[in-house]
């Protein structure tokens, strides 16, 4: 899932300070006194309006994880995938698969969540003219082609490999052995969808209904968006607070200091400025800890001169001209860890984290770099520029030390710069259009916790976030070799063997892996994140 984290930069042993300013301001909505029980949480408005199979970003992920309930939810604290909606998924030959559904599961809106809710919820996604970003995560499902063809219109509205049994009961089919599959069924993309949804379309849009613990009472475009919890729920997870009001800032140094303030409970956004005296500043109500995050920069490969031959060379020479060690040592202040792969170290060694197998890919090396680049042809035209959004108040500050790192080690100050969109929102469609022409900021914050999920929907050909619009077929065929091994252990080295072809390639720069952090006013109790790095809301407490 795309994120929206910040970031800040260096240049020697010069820091560039970010001052506070009033270039962006945050609601000045509250939930009312002290005794109401509601959550003020900061928040960014959404790429698209919250429909599961359209979101695919971090913002928009946070409510649809609030408002549903899926076949299976993370471990908070493990991301181990446990049945939820589902009381059971049944398989013996790993590839048809039966789904039994929990008894007296309920909408927000008192309807009841049967077998069809998630079969037609999952024929919309994937049907090619509803155009939903994360289409790609049925692809497996037979029948998926004729829904969502490589070209031309679709012959089918429904997928063949999904049947309903009866109100509790649906079935599924895989075009190959897929042994995780199931383990993915905890992706917002696989939620069900009320009546509501394909009756009253725009009325669902302006108002949301889910089955999970929350459910939608407002929301206010570049405002707020207000959340109570929903008496239907029958889950696990039930708030132990009256609410959340999540509360949109277009800059963080404002919400830092509405936090401190008093103005606001919750911040999963700390300015990276601020990141030396956070713990003083908020009393030690502050957390950082490993999240499944991993930031880069994206090559736009659609772009002719981007992927022209020895472009592969210049990507990787400028990947060596990034000094990581001096950019999370000096800057982030033990939130981020050079990237040595393109996972995250939460999921272990057994899951498919490699601390090495980029090599000297992420290897800060400026002779190489400088050889490498003039090999490959040199940067196109001589001058690049990496986009990011401007409304997170930390990025302008690290895409500059990137830029800064990358020109000291071509003796040209001019050879890379920063160039700013206003929005998350209009950054990420700007992206999803395929409009980039430069390199541009990009990172990844799992959806499940498997190595499938961090190669398959950025890197395979048609991929749901293939920003990069990277297509190599040894890629493509490693990664369903993987899929269909019924060995975990097999399955992750193939996935391994399809992620070193990305270091030969490079479609993307690795980064770094970043840590989930928050601060929280004293107002609030029993804050923590998930592996996900989202706040657990349900948990939060208000102090009486």
């Amino acid at each position: 899932m795309r994120g929206a984290r910040s970031a800040k930069w260096v240049v020697g042993a010069a820091v560039v300070a970010l001052a506070a300013t009033a270039c962006g301001s945050g609601s000045t909505d509250k939930a009312g006194g002290s005794d109401d029980g509601i959550v003020r949480a900061w928040w960014g408005d959404p790429q698209n309006p919250l429909e599961p199979a359209n979101t695919n970003e971090v913002q928009g992920g946070k409510v649809l994880d609030m408002i549903f309930m899926d076949l299976k939810e993370y471990d908070p604290k493990t991301g181990k995938a446990n049945l939820e909606a589902a009381q059971s998924i049944d398989t013996t030959d790993q590839q048809n698969f039966t789904v039994k559904l929990k008894p007296g599961l309920k909408f927000s809106d008192g309807t009841p969540v049967t077998a069809k809710s998630f079969v037609d919820a999952w024929n919309y996604g994937a049907l090619l003219t509803n155009k939903q970003l994360n289409a790609y995560f049925f692809e497996d499902i037979e029948g998926y082609d004729k829904v969502h063809p490589d070209s031309g219109a679709p012959t089918a509205k429904t997928m063949s490999g999904l049947k309903v049994v009866d109100s509790t009961t649906f079935t599924v089919k895989l075009t190959q052995k897929f042994s995780t599959w199931p383990d993915r069924l905890g992706y917002k993309a696989f939620a069900p969808l009320p009546t509501s949804f394909f009756t009253d379309h725009s009325g669902y849009l302006d108002k949301p209904v889910g089955d999970g613990p929350y459910k939608i009472v407002s929301y206010a475009k570049g405002s707020s968006m207000k959340l109570v919890p929903n008496p239907y729920y029958t889950g696990p997870s039930k708030p132990k607070n009256k609410g959340v009001l999540l509360k949109v800032y277009t800059d963080s140094n404002t919400a830092y200091a509405d936090l401190q303030a008093g103005n606001l409970d919750v911040l999963d956004d700390i300015p990276a400025e601020q990141l030396t005296h956070a713990k003083s500043d908020l009393d030690g109500r502050y957390l950082n800890q490993p999240a499944g995050i991993v930031q880069t920069v994206s090559f736009p490969l659609n772009q002719k001169a981007w992927n022209a031959p020895g472009m592969d060379k210049v990507r990787l020479g400028l990947s060596m001209a990034i000094d990581r060690k001096t950019i999370t040592e000096k800057i982030f202040q033990g939130t981020r860890t050079p990237a040595g792969d393109l996972t995250s170290p939460v999921l272990g060694a057994a899951g498919g984290y490699s601390a090495t197998i980029a090599g000297d890919a992420v290897t800060y090396d400026p002779a190489k770099a400088r050889e490498l680049i003039k090999a490959g042809g040199g940067i196109p035209g001589g001058h690049m520029t990496i986009g990011y959004n401007a409304d997170s108040g930390s990025h302008k500050q690290w895409v500059d030390a990137v830029c800064n790192s990358i020109n000291n080690v071509l003796g040209d100050n001019k050879a890379c710069v920063g160039a700013p969109t206003g929005t998350f929102a209009d950054f990420r469609n700007q992206i999803t259009k395929g409009e980039m022409t430069n390199p541009f900021r990009s990172g990844w914050q799992m959806d499940y916790p498997l190595i499938d999920d961090f190669l398959t929907p950025l890197y395979a050909t048609g991929g749901s976030s293939n920003d990069s619009h990277y297509s190599n077929p040894r890629f493509d065929a490693l990664i369903k070799q993987a899929n269909a091994e019924p060995d975990t252990a097999k399955a992750t080295r193939l996935y391994q063997q399809a992620e070193k072809l990305l270091f030969t390639d490079m479609p993307v720069i690795p980064l770094w892996y970043q840590n989930g952090e928050a601060g929280w006013s004293s107002r609030v109790s029993n804050v923590t994140e998930n592996a996900f790095s989202y706040p657990v809301y349900t948990d939060i407490t208000v102090n009486s």
